[in-house]
């Protein structure tokens, strides 16, 4: 009877040990991400500097503080928030005080206020850089006709607006009705505790199907 439980047990015992080095390089890697984050966080939320002349993607998530005027014209992002549903996010031209013109996320609106005319003139935005992770391959082209963009496509969007492809997401208000969406952490995925849970669970299963086994070859043998 041993000789035929031998090989279910190593089997099992082999089983077992993947399934928990899984879980816990799961959880390791869930420790890492923890730290990122919060790395992310403290750099968010880090009191801003003036606008750097020269900019790129690296200075992602850098609070900015910034002067000059929001001008005429502005594209609508679609997006969806719970509990509210449809809206738009503003995106709209900014003059600088050096003439330079950037991309500025004014923030949210509701369905039914798309076409509102907003506040515009001098303003001076405390915001962050960012360059948003909202197109992949699937994501449709913009309806320009009734100026409805799927995704902060920043080049695009530069073009379009004539500006530089930079983009500044607004920390405060920047005109009424305009609810601010600042740079968050919330859309950063974190999978790791639920990994660790998929594959400690897939281990108690294993070792509830080798002790079954086990079980029926001693079952038979008696």
């Amino acid at each position: 009877m041993f000789k035929r439980m031998i090989f279910p047990i190593v089997i099992g015992v082999l089983g077992c040990a993947i399934l928990i080095w899984l879980g816990t390089w799961q959880l390791s890697r869930l420790v890492w991400k923890e730290g990122v984050l919060a790395e992310i966080r403290a750099e968010i939320g880090a009191d801003p500097v003036p606008l750097p002349k020269a900019i790129d993607p690296s200075m992602k998530y850098l609070p900015v503080v910034a002067t000059g005027e929001i001008g005429d014209g502005e594209l609508h992002v679609l997006v969806s928030r719970k509990q509210i549903g449809a809206g738009y996010l503003i995106i709209a031209p900014m003059t600088l005080d050096d003439g330079r013109r950037v991309l500025l996320d004014r923030g949210f609106v509701r369905d039914m206020e798309k076409d509102v005319q907003r506040p515009k003139g001098e303003v001076t935005v405390v915001g962050n850089l960012h360059w948003p992770d909202d197109m992949n391959s699937s994501t449709p082209a913009p309806d320009v006709g009734r100026n409805i963009w799927f995704g902060r496509d920043i080049p695009a969007m530069a073009e379009a607006l004539g500006t530089e492809p930079v983009l500044i997401v607004a920390r405060d208000s920047t005109g009424e009705g305009i609810e601010p969406m600042p740079v968050g952490i919330e859309g950063i995925p974190n999978d790791h505790l639920e990994y660790a849970i998929t594959w400690f669970s897939l281990c108690l299963v294993w070792l509830g199907m080798t002790l079954f086994l086990l079980w029926r070859i001693r079952a038979r043998t008696d």
